[in-house]
C-alpha cells in the first residue's frame, strides 16, 4: 500500500487519563462536531464507535492504490490486494488470539452467529457427512442462552430450534442485575448441545464469568458461541485462553467501519462444519451435480469480500494495540464507575444492571421515572450530548426489567471524566425540564 496513508499511530500512549485523552480527540475528526454552542459529547459507542483518521486513510488508500478482486488474479494489483487483505486477517487474528485460519470474514457479528447455526441446521439436514454429525440437532435436544442477550444471539437460536426440533432454554438474570450462575448449574445439562451467551451486556454492562460457562458446558461436551461485541472492543480478549469454541464481534464498534465482522472457530470445528453460503471463491471443484469446497476460513467467505473493510479494520486494530487494551479497558472501568455511582445520585433515575462497585463495562443504562426515554435523549441530544434510547436489541431483557425501553449512555477512549459530568448534570435537569422534581445534589468523585 502507499506510504501516504497518516500513521497509525495515535496521538497518546501509555495509560490513559483526561490529559492523554484530549490529546487523542484530534485523531477523530467527527468529534470536533458542534451543533449551536454545545461541542459534540458521543456516549453511543454502544451502538456505534467513531473512526480514528488512521483508519480512514487506510480505506481510502487501498482504494487510491491497490483496489482489485482477491483470491482471483495473477497479475501483480491482485496479488496487492489479496496480500493486504490476508495481513489484515492475520492482524485481527492476532488481536483476539486466534490463528489467522481460525477468523473467518463476515458483515458483522449478527452474520456471523447466524453462520454457526444456520451451518448446525445443514448438519441437522444431513449435509456435510458424517464429521459435521457432530452439529446435527434435533428433538431432545437443548440450545441454552441467557435472559440478557441482544436480539443477534437469541434469534438464530429460536430459528434452529424452530427448524430442527431442539428445545431453547436460558439462564435467568438474577435480582442482582446478573446472570444466576447457580440457576445456570441445573439448566446446562446433558441434553445440552449448544450454550450461546455474552462476554459483556451491551444493557447492563455487566461481564459473564465466561471460564466458568465453557467449563460448565465442557463437561457436557455442549459447544459454546460467545457474542464478545462489547468486549473485544473495550478490554484484553484472548479466544484461545477463554476455551470458547465460536466467538462474534463487530469491526464498526471497535474503531474500523461498518459492514464487516468476523466469527471465531476452532479450527477443528470449523473444518468439519458444512458451509452457510455458497457460490464463487469458496470451492474447489464444481460439476453439474455436486461441489467440494475448501478448507476454512475461505468455505465461509462466498463471493466478493470486504477487502477495503478488512484493511481500515487492520488499521483500527493497531492503534488499539499502540495504545494497549489494559490501558483502555482501565479508563473504561474508570468511567464506568463514574457513570453508575453519578446515575445512583440522581433522584428519579434508577441505574438498571448491577450496582455500583461490581464490575462493569464503561457504560449504563438508566430509566427516568416518569419520562419517555425518546424524550431524555431528546433532551440531552439538545444539550449536545449523543447517547441511544430504545430497547438496545434485547426486549426479553427489558421486559425482565419490568420496562418497554432504556436510556443508555456508553463511553469509550475517546471520552473524558468532562464528558461523564456533562452527561451526569444533564440527565439532572430531566425530571425538573418536565416538572416531576429536582434531583440529588450528591457529591460525584
Amino acid at each position: 500500500m502507499s506510504n501516504s496513508t497518516r500513521q497509525n499511530s495515535p496521538s497518546a500512549t501509555g495509560p490513559l487519563d483526561d490529559t492523554k485523552v484530549r490529546s487523542l480527540l484530534q485523531d477523530f475528526p467527527i468529534l470536533a462536531r458542534q451543533d449551536g454552542e454545545d461541542p459534540l459529547v458521543y456516549l453511543d459507542t454502544g451502538a456505534t464507535s467513531q473512526n480514528p483518521s488512521a483508519v480512514l486513510d487506510a480505506e481510502r488508500d487501498y482504494y487510491e492504490h491497490s483496489n482489485s478482486a482477491v483470491h482471483r488474479g495473477a497479475h501483480s494489483l491482485a496479488v496487492t490486494a489479496t496480500d493486504a487483505f490476508e495481513d489484515a486477517r492475520r492482524t485481527v487474528a492476532d488481536f483476539v488470539g486466534a490463528a489467522e485460519n481460525e477468523l473467518v470474514w463476515t458483515s458483522n457479528a449478527t452474520e456471523a452467529i447466524n453462520l454457526v447455526a444456520y451451518s448446525f441446521s445443514n448438519a441437522s439436514a444431513g449435509l456435510g457427512g458424517p464429521e459435521a454429525e457432530r452439529f446435527a440437532l434435533g428433538p431432545g435436544d437443548e440450545i441454552v442462552t441467557t435472559e440478557a442477550e441482544h436480539h443477534a444471539n437469541l434469534i438464530p437460536w429460536q430459528q434452529l430450534a424452530a427448524r430442527t426440533g431442539a428445545t431453547l432454554r436460558y439462564i435467568p438474570l438474577g435480582e442482582d442485575g446478573l446472570l444466576d450462575e447457580d440457576a445456570a448449574q441445573d439448566i446446562v445439562g446433558p441434553a445440552t448441545k449448544v450454550f450461546a451467551f455474552t462476554h459483556v451486556s451491551n444493557v447492563l454492562g455487566s461481564v459473564t464469568d465466561v471460564p466458568r460457562f465453557v467449563r460448565l458446558a465442557k463437561k457436557y461436551d455442549a459447544l459454546t458461541v460467545l457474542d464478545a461485541c462489547q468486549s473485544v472492543p473495550h478490554m484484553p480478549v484472548d479466544f484461545g485462553d477463554l476455551g470458547v469454541d465460536f466467538a462474534a464481534f463487530s469491526g464498526h464498534k471497535m474503531l474500523g467501519p461498518t459492514g464487516i465482522g468476523a466469527l471465531y472457530g476452532r479450527y477443528d470445528l470449523l473444518k468439519s462444519m458444512p458451509p452457510f453460503l455458497t457460490g464463487g471463491s469458496m470451492i474447489t471443484k464444481v460439476t453439474m451435480d455436486e461441489a467440494q469446497f475448501m478448507e476454512p476460513p475461505m468455505r465461509f467467505e462466498a463471493g466478493t469480500q470486504r477487502v477495503s473493510q478488512a484493511v481500515a479494520l487492520a488499521s483500527a486494530v493497531r492503534y488499539l494495540d499502540e495504545i494497549g487494551m489494559e490501558n483502555v479497558h482501565a479508563w473504561e472501568a474508570e468511567l464506568g464507575r463514574r457513570l453508575a455511582e453519578g446515575v445512583s445520585q440522581i433522584d428519579g433515575v434508577r441505574l438498571l444492571g448491577p450496582a455500583p462497585g461490581t464490575e462493569r463495562a464503561g457504560l449504563v443504562s438508566i430509566d427516568v421515572h416518569g419520562v419517555h426515554p425518546h424524550d431524555v435523549g431528546q433532551l440531552l441530544d439538545s444539550k449536545g450530548i449523543a447517547v441511544r434510547v430504545g430497547h438496545h436489541c434485547a426486549q426479553p431483557l427489558h421486559r425482565r426489567l419490568g420496562i418497554n425501553a432504556s436510556t443508555r449512555a456508553s463511553a469509550y477512549l475517546y471520552n473524558t471524566t468532562a464528558d461523564v459530568d456533562r452527561f451526569l448534570d444533564a440527565l439532572g435537569d430531566v425530571r425538573p425540564f418536565f416538572g416531576l422534581g429536582g434531583a440529588s445534589d450528591g457529591e460525584r468523585q
